[in-house]
């Protein structure tokens, strides 16, 4: 891999741990292990990592206490949890908190190494994009800074998550006209599978909340196909 990414593991299961962090560097990545939340928060508050690699089940703290306390240090950096429980309500809390993917154990390494290239290549691609502003009723959304702004007002501005920002781009690339489920989920997800599209329902939710200001915005459901962003014509 280009550029020796960093990447840090935190998982507590210490023979698994030191196999993935193994098998990463062998990859060209840079992998920092850490055996609890507690020292993978300081790691993270230290160093600057690509990506992070978050072990649910953890001493100390958990995954997702420690993914909270990243997104609130940092919003944009994706995050993939490694889970023993495939329990919906689990993943749809990874969800939540903002994850990126997650992953099941037992997993082979190169599953985990085939997630983490394709996020990171979509989160390369997006910084290689000539920034975009788009025009949504009264906000303008700057997809670069992840910013919807309310008429123009700084006070009035939402930094979006990583994931809200690619959905709302992408509806905003297909304004007025159906944005296939399948496809915004192979986009964004890259797996159109049951956890990913409840998960995208949560994502299209939080949209209609921070879009709520505007009354002539909204994302209606068309059933069977997907979502549909309506914004007033300009003018």
């Amino acid at each position: 891999m280009d550029e020796n990414l960093k990447i840090l593991l935190c998982e507590d299961d210490e023979n698994l741990g030191t196999l993935l962090s193994e098998y990463l560097q062998a990859k060209g990545y840079q992998a920092d292990l850490c055996p609890d939340g507690e020292v993978g928060y300081r790691a993270f508050l230290k160093n600057k990592y690509d990506i992070c690699v978050l072990d649910v089940m953890m001493p100390k703290k958990d995954g997702f206490t420690l993914a909270q306390e990243i997104r609130q240090a940092n919003t944009d950096v994706p995050i993939i949890f490694l889970t023993a429980k495939q329990l919906k309500e689990d993943i749809l809390e990874g969800f939540k908190i903002g994850a990126d993917d997650y992953i099941t154990k037992p997993f082979s390494m190169e599953e985990l190494v085939f997630r983490i290239e394709a996020i990171l290549r979509r989160v390369r691609g997006k910084k290689t994009k000539e920034s975009t502003m788009y025009k949504v009723g009264r906000f303008t959304f700057d997809t670069q800074k992840q910013l919807l702004t309310l008429d123009g007002d700084p006070a009035k501005a939402t930094k979006l998550t990583t994931k809200e920002n690619e959905l709302l781009a992408l509806l905003c690339a297909h304004a007025n006209e159906i944005l296939q489920r399948d496809y915004a989920l192979k986009t964004i997800w890259i797996d159109d599978n049951y956890f990913n599209a409840r998960s995208m329902d949560v994502y299209i939710t939080k949209l209609r909340k921070h879009l709520k200001p505007d009354d002539q915005i909204e994302i209606i459901n068309i059933h069977g196909k997907g979502y549909k962003l309506i914004v007033p014509d300009e003018e």
